[in-house]
């Protein structure tokens, strides 16, 4: 968990025990908080410790349960001042995935320029139906969420608008063992790397492969996206991380420099990819 993350999480613990403390009706004990709502003892010491994440209805019940209600708003403020950067996938996917489709549709349609390194999967802007579908699932059996499959990949496909639109440019970049993995049967794959294939060499899209063989200066590591220099989603098997201070994204945009030197492009990403294609059809 990140050092900012924590800080602000036992700052609103901070908060949190002053409100029990100041209770206009007279201060209230750890104990007495917990048994006017209900709570086991030990939440009470750990939201007010930092130790646990409250969510929005936690923090309106304490509001009530200490006799200042007119602070909720100040407090959900904070609470969503630090849960943007960090994005649990499990109350991200509380109503499954088409949610999560629209935030990022909003965010890449704010975007001109956008920098994506995927080293697991293929790019979700250049994703077939068939193999979105597929990761869809594949996320959704993991984190056992709402199945709505099929409004996802039709959002992820509306999102897609945003390549044909002159103006906009998408750099990419793909670890080659992401278009090995068979995240779904062969044949999608295949046709998901054909698509690849004919995407080299439009306008809005400058399209790299890193090869298996190639020297790298630093770890392949986890996929991140680049918006505008004002934004970085970076994805971890618990949560979305969206950054928007200077030092991390200068950190990122640094990252893939260095991985842009390792890459192949134009007709040696297109021998790459046909590669692949020939190894997962044999």
């Amino acid at each position: 968990m990140s050092t900012d993350y924590q800080q602000a999480r036992e700052a609103l613990g901070v908060r949190l025990r002053e409100l029990r403390l100041a209770a206009p009706g007279g201060r209230l004990t750890g104990t007495d908080l917990a048994q006017r709502l209900g709570w086991p003892h030990s939440k009470v010491y750990k939201l007010e410790g930092g130790r646990q994440t409250a969510t929005s209805q936690d923090l309106h019940a304490w509001a009530g349960a200490v006799g200042r209600p007119e602070t909720f708003e100040e407090l959900d403020a904070r609470l969503k001042g630090f849960e943007s950067h960090i994005r649990s996938w499990r109350r991200q996917l509380a109503a499954g995935h088409r949610p999560v489709q629209d935030s990022w549709n909003l965010e890449v349609g704010r975007s001109t320029a956008i920098y994506a390194w995927e080293e697991a999967v293929v790019p979700g802007l250049l994703q077939t139906a068939d193999y979105a579908r597929h990761v869809f699932l594949r996320y959704a059996n993991l984190h056992d969420t709402v199945l709505d499959t099929d409004e996802a990949v039709r959002a992820r496909m509306k999102r897609q608008e945003w390549l044909y639109q002159g103006h906009h440019r998408f750099h990419a970049l793909i670890w080659e063992a992401a278009l090995h993995a068979l995240v779904c049967p062969p044949s999608v794959l295949i046709s998901q790397l054909d698509r690849l294939a004919g995407m080299i060499g439009m306008d809005t899209i400058r399209l790299g492969i890193i090869p298996l063989n190639a020297p790298l200066k630093i770890p392949t590591a986890n996929g991140f996206w680049i918006l505008d220099d004002r934004l970085v989603i970076a994805e971890d098997w618990h949560a979305e991380l969206w950054l928007d201070d200077t030092d991390s994204i200068t950190t990122y945009a640094r990252t893939w420099r260095t991985l842009e030197e390792s890459a192949a492009f134009g007709a040696d990403a297109h021998t790459v990819i046909n590669r692949v294609r020939r190894a997962i059809a044999g």
